[in-house]
């Protein structure tokens, strides 16, 4: 980073707002080297001239192609930005589009460029450029809605005034929405926030970004996207540009909102999502977002009323879905905590499987009686235990009782919870287990934990009951350190990871605790595929409607396959990283080194090639293809490596 009075002045204000400490966790982030460069990954990434001939070719010969209509609110728009911005509308690949612009620049009194002017010179060599003045500056929410008084088209897609477009940004979005529906499993249709059909039309599209400098040449700062993704974007406006909305879809929400300036796009985007049919995401960078110093993408800390409309928007979004939840910003501005409230006072049953271990178990139960949550009860589920172990249990659990064949130890904690130890007698097999604890509990809710857990803070259950409590949630997991303050596990991508053959992968592993990861995603909320068994709550009905853990799984793989099949319901798996804990496990666990282990190990993984070959084939919805198939840390994907 150069040293510029621009730069002094902005780790100023990051100094301020941060802290010392955080200030310089972000600084030294922030020089970190890419591990793979994104400027000349981009250059290799964009279209091509051959691919946009091939792509205006391919287009002439569609008999279905929408109009959109691109709205663009304009106000003292820099010349060189508004002709580039025009210019990057008219290299479109796709050529069935209106550019509808409102300027509400003032016409006399102040210093700016005559826009009316500049548009005029486009409008009357391309019919497809509209224009209007607006007689005053209304903000950018109703001045965007006079832009879109404009559109005649079948889609409204949404521009700032200094931004551009990739040259195959309407024809790579219209390829999308010809495909007409959204076809498929439930798990591959969920994400939304009310039932809908599996081919559920497209009614909402947007593309992944990147920023560009002043001159509109160097670019970086990607923002590679997920599909749609209800928990990420209660915690960022994440869907950002490009954006665009069916007529029919439009007409159902309303315009933007006024009361929303600052944050207008995410509250439209939010009502969107709430009643769209279904929500299309393209993996390409399509948008450029300019960055300048009067640009929030450049200096976020110039619009603080932004941050609290968002904030106003997302609280608004939960009221009108009828959801209960405490909405705060965080430090990094434009990104936001839900705390959702628990309902009633259900009892949580929490499975812990154990063989000896008694410091690790006695660590566990500690933390666990610590909780400010008191209605639950604590099952073990004990396998083969060494006499010693035994005479634990005796103590904390005095009363031995039969139950169904299986000998139970009963006993009561210190908050006067049930603690139960179930004996289980045949060999390890984890999925079992877990199965034979569930069967000892009594509680609405299920908490899976290993012995080995830590929990670090008092409200870690209410913080996962809230959550699970959601209708549409079938799974909450939690963020997990190694006791180095490193992260172990910060949610599950499914399909990446050399180590385990490309199955799944836990996110962030390594990263030192205080950071927060690429795009702050170790320390937000957001829904993945899979989320490990070391601590994870699960309504209890859910786990009796997929069929518990696969006993197929004796070791490997067995909580992906589970949160799979609630993906498959159609449900949500969150990681909720406010639910942090210890894992007290060795960073090398041991190989998989004998015949019989090995033999095993390879069952599993075909087992789990057979019964998830869709997702594994065609990638996992909530990790965008443009990033590794092996790091954990968001990297972008090395096309020269070979896969293996």
């Amino acid at each position: 980073m150069k040293i510029t009075v621009s730069n002094v002045k902005k780790g100023m204000r990051y100094l301020k707002h941060y802290g010392v400490k955080e200030f310089f966790i972000r600084l030294q982030e922030k020089r970190e080297a890419e591990s793979i460069p994104y400027e000349p990954w981009y250059e290799a990434h964009k279209a091509t001239p051959e691919q946009l001939a091939r792509q205006r070719k391919e287009y002439g010969k569609w008999q279905d192609a929408p109009q959109i209509s691109i709205v663009v609110p304009l106000y003292c728009t820099k010349e060189t930005f508004l002709r580039e911005m025009i210019a990057s509308v008219q290299a479109q690949s796709y050529g069935n589009w209106q550019l509808c612009l409102a300027d509400a620049s003032p016409r006399e009194g102040e210093n700016c460029p005559e826009t009316g002017r500049i548009v005029a010179e486009y409008a009357a060599q391309d019919k497809r450029i509209v224009y209007s003045a607006i007689a005053e500056n209304l903000g950018i929410a109703e001045n965007t809605n006079a832009a879109i008084a404009l559109a005649t088209g079948d889609w409204i897609a949404f521009m700032d005034h200094d931004d551009l477009l990739a040259p195959d940004a309407l024809y790579e979005a219209v390829l999308l929405m010809r495909r007409g529906s959204r076809r498929g499993t439930p798990a591959e249709c969920a994400g939304l926030l009310h039932p809908q059909e599996q081919d559920a039309v497209y009614e909402l599209i947007y593309t992944d970004e990147d920023k560009v400098d002043m001159e509109g040449n160097v670019h970086f700062q990607p923002h590679l996207k997920p599909d749609i993704n209800i928990d990420l974007l209660r915690s960022n406006n994440y869907i950002t540009h490009f954006t665009m909305v069916s007529r029919a879809l439009y007409s159902r929400v309303g315009g933007l909102r006024a009361e929303f300036d600052g944050a207008q796009d995410y509250d439209f985007i939010l009502r969107c999502v709430e009643q769209a049919q279904a929500v299309g995401h393209v993996p390409r960078i399509l948008y450029h977002w300019r960055s300048h110093q009067e640009s929030t993408s450049s200096n976020p800390f110039s619009k603080q009323y932004a941050v609290d409309a968002g904030r106003r928007a997302i609280a608004e979004h939960l009221k009108r879905m009828g959801v209960r939840g405490e909405v705060t910003a965080t430090k990094d501005m434009g990104f936001y905590t839900v705390r959702y409230e628990t309902q009633g006072e259900p009892l949580v049953s929490i499975i812990i499987p154990n063989k000896d271990e008694v410091e690790s178990l006695e660590k566990c139960l500690s933390s666990i009686e610590k909780s400010s949550y008191t209605n639950y009860e604590v099952i073990i589920a004990e396998n083969n235990s060494c006499e010693e172990t035994f005479s634990y249990y005796k103590k904390i659990a005095p009363d031995c009782v039969e139950k169904n064949g299986t000998v139970c130890y009963e006993g009561r904690l210190s908050g006067g919870q049930r603690l139960c130890v179930a004996v289980w007698k045949e060999g390890f097999h984890y999925s079992k287990l877990n199965n034979f604890g569930v069967s000892f509990a009594q509680g609405e809710y299920l908490v899976l934990m290993n012995n080995d857990i830590e929990m670090l803070s008092g409200t870690w259950m209410s913080e996962m009951l809230g959550t699970c409590q959601r209708r549409e949630v079938g799974a909450v997991g939690a963020k997990l350190y190694y006791p180095d303050d490193t992260v172990q596990h910060a949610g599950i991508v499914v399909g990446i990871g050399g180590s385990a053959r490309g199955i799944g992968q836990n996110m962030f592993a390594g990263l030192k605790r205080g950071r927060s990861g690429y795009l702050h995603k170790a320390s937000l909320a957001i829904d993945y595929s899979a989320v490990t068994a070391a601590c994870l709550m699960t309504k209890r009905s859910v786990y009796e409607a997929v069929g518990g853990f696969a006993e197929e799984l004796a070791v490997a793989f067995n909580d992906v396959d589970f949160c799979l099949k609630i993906r498959a319901m159609g449900l949500l798996v969150v990681y909720q990283p406010r639910v942090e804990a210890y894992h007290h496990e060795s960073k090398s666990r041991g190989s998989e080194d004998t015949p019989e282990k090995v033999a095993r190990f390879q069952t599993e993984i075909e087992y789990m090639r057979e019964t998830w070959i869709g997702i594994l084939k065609n990638g996992d919805p909530y990790y965008n293809p443009n990033f590794s198939p092996y790091a954990s840390d968001y990297a972008l994907r090395d096309n020269r490596r070979s896969r293996g």
